[in-house]
């Protein structure tokens, strides 16, 4: 998986947070769907909520915009309590997944009818209408109805509509889950662009860890109701702070392990799953002999019919599946324990010699590359 290619930096903290979430809980009879949930997000940033189905991430957007009430806990906006403040009264727009649009009206009057409702003067209207069409490229576009659209279109009346109102603050419920895969990647850089534009702090919910690492400054990764780890995309993939994430976000390889050798400088792990020692060349916060999990990417391998000469981190293995995706080339290799690695290996030349399957290869990887994860 590739985070954004030109990864954005947090927007920089003010000397409060624009959006402040004070161990917000929602519970639903015995169920609790949101549980002591803490964060703050900075003006102007574009914030993703991303979890699987039943997470809680969507409850926690909903109590944002005002549709639930919060069972404990505050949010703040811009320095002020909107935990009791009703849907209509806070500074914030909500755009729904299925976009909502009203079928019998034209572009002009979807993008216009929050304005209308709030009696906003008709000169003012247009004019605001016909900016925010050009935004979204869009104009020319005013008498056509949603059936005359196609769905990225309708993503970006939708969107309009929702920014028209001059919003500070702008959710989306996974704005882009009804695009195929194609129009999605597209319009994910059309969103971060027009964003940009408009200053508009953006929080996202979304399940698509694409979707959410193109998108995001920064990421809030959740399961059970709580959040278990706001970072950038980088420090979301290439640092995780539990198994959990590790094996939520992306592709993985994870084994257990005992720590056997543990240094200020290094550390070597025993894993009987791949027939050896991984060896790190850092410490981790675990005393000797301690159960860790160990976890590396499928990229950070490197394969080869030759022994390559390092003592460290290094496996031999059968190769025994193949799948050729255009860029890379994923292969499975069985180690002699039986255990089957992910190693994802870059397509750079057209003519290059693969690797078949029953071949034996070697397998190795930087000191770097594993991540140690202690719960």
């Amino acid at each position: 998986m590739s985070s954004s290619p030109a990864e954005r930096a947090p927007a920089p903290a003010a000397t409060a947070p624009y959006v402040r979430i004070d161990r917000l809980t929602k519970r639903f009879g015995e169920f609790v769907a949101v549980n002591q949930v803490s964060l703050e997000i900075p003006r102007g940033e574009i914030f993703c909520l991303l979890g699987g189905s039943g997470c809680g991430k969507t409850t926690l957007l909903r109590m944002l915009a005002g549709f639930e009430v919060p069972s404990e806990g505050a949010i703040y906006i811009d320095g002020v309590d909107v935990t009791q403040v009703p849907p209509y009264e806070r500074p914030v727009n909500m755009m729904f997944q299925s976009y909502a649009l009203f079928p019998h009206m034209t572009v002009a009057q979807n993008v216009a009818f929050g304005l209308r409702q709030d009696s906003v003067p008709r000169a003012e209207i247009e004019a605001r209408v016909t900016e925010m069409l050009a935004l979204v490229q869009l104009a020319g576009y005013e008498k056509r109805k949603p059936h005359q659209l196609s769905g990225g279109q309708r993503q970006r009346v939708a969107l309009a509509r929702a920014l028209v109102k001059r919003p500070k603050l702008l959710l989306l419920d996974e704005p882009l889950g009804a695009l195929d895969k194609k129009l999605r990647e597209q319009t994910q850089f059309e969103l971060v662009n027009l964003q940009e534009k408009l200053g508009v702090t953006f929080v996202i919910v979304t399940h698509d860890q694409e979707e959410a690492m193109t998108l995001a400054a920064r990421i809030g990764v959740m399961r059970a109701g709580q959040i278990l780890q706001v970072g950038t995309p980088t420090e979301i993939y290439e640092f995780p702070n539990s198994r959990f994430v590790a094996d939520f976000i992306g592709s993985v390889n994870m084994t257990e392990g005992r720590l056997v050798d543990d240094a200020p400088d290094h550390v070597r792990i025993d894993c009987p799953q791949l027939g050896g020692t991984v060896y790190v060349d850092h410490g981790v916060s675990s005393p000797p002999d301690a159960q860790v999990s160990v976890a590396i990417r499928p990229e950070k391998f490197q394969l080869s019919r030759d022994r390559p000469p390092q003592q460290d981190n290094l496996l031999s293995g059968v190769v025994t599946g193949i799948a050729y995706l255009g860029d890379v080339t994923r292969y499975l290799v069985r180690l002699p324990t039986g255990f089957v690695l992910k190693v994802t290996a870059p397509n750079v030349f057209r003519h290059e010699e693969r690797l078949a399957h029953d071949e034996t290869v070697w397998i190795h990887w930087h000191a770097s590359a594993a991540v140690v994860v202690t719960r």
